[in-house]
């Protein structure tokens, strides 16, 4: 290579770099502004849901979907300012789009069940519920997935087109709850007594409604033993205390 042909080769290279430095200046700034921007109107249009008291549920929802749409428009701009042509990459991303729409029906199923379940609202976040054999609180809707949290505190992410198709027990939806008990004793039992002490001790725990009562009855016979069932009412943040002090409490009771 002969010295002239360096030389054009630099001068080309430099030329490239004097062409192209302003439109990579502009793009890096529009870059980290937008980028800034997203996040800041994502936020912002959070808030003002909230104060609209818009369902928490929706907000994260409608503001994940907000937050991506903008970062796909940012996206689009930048590689504009950079001298790609639009039009034809927005044909291509199209068809990007649709092989992996077809390639990805389950997650596309999913987002369509985060929609049916942010329209329908068999569950919200805060709900205890118990779904797909798992059972916990729920913490956060996502596009695609559910989180819930156990009571063993872990993480279970379900996905949202097995929640909008299966079968789904909410245990929060209606705020209250009955509690049910089996309390055993054998044949030489008083049952008249017992039923009548059971009852007694059923009807006066603290933390039942006030407009319930307590039923006591027989549910069925065994070989060695009657089975009673015991059903009283509460709020559902106090269904396992109410639970276990009745059955503290009816335990010098049974006789085995």
């Amino acid at each position: 290579m002969t010295t002239t042909e360096i030389e054009l080769y630099f001068k080309h290279i430099k030329d490239l770099v004097l062409d192209y430095s302003p439109k990579l200046v502009v793009a890096l700034v529009i870059l980290f502004g937008g980028l800034w921007f997203t996040s800041f109107i994502t936020k912002t249009a959070k808030k003002l849901m909230l104060k609209q008291n818009v369902e928490i549920t929706l907000t994260n929802f409608l503001g994940n979907i907000i937050f991506w749409t903008l970062r796909v428009m940012l996206f689009i701009t930048v590689i504009s300012k950079l001298g790609v042509e639009t039009s034809s990459f927005v044909a291509i991303l199209g068809a990007a789009g649709l092989a992996v729409g077809l390639s990805l029906q389950g997650s596309l199923s999913n987002f369509a069940g985060g929609i049916l379940i942010i329209l329908f609202k068999p569950f919200r976040v805060g709900d205890s519920i118990e779904v797909q054999g798992e059972h916990g609180k729920v913490e956060e809707i996502m596009i695609f997935s559910t989180k819930i949290i156990t009571a063993t505190n872990q993480v279970v992410y379900i996905p949202n087109g097995l929640l909008s198709n299966g079968k789904i027990k909410n245990y929060t939806q209606l705020g209250t709850r009955r509690v049910d008990l089996d309390i055993m004793t054998n044949y030489t039992s008083d049952i008249s007594g017992l039923k009548t002490k059971l009852e007694k001790i059923a009807s006066s725990h603290p933390l039942l409604l006030s407009n319930s009562k307590a039923e006591v009855y027989i549910n069925h016979f065994t070989d060695t033993n009657i089975h009673f069932t015991v059903r009283v009412w509460t709020e559902n943040a106090y269904h396992m205390q109410v639970k276990s002090d009745i059955l503290e409490q009816t335990k010098d009771l049974v006789r085995l």
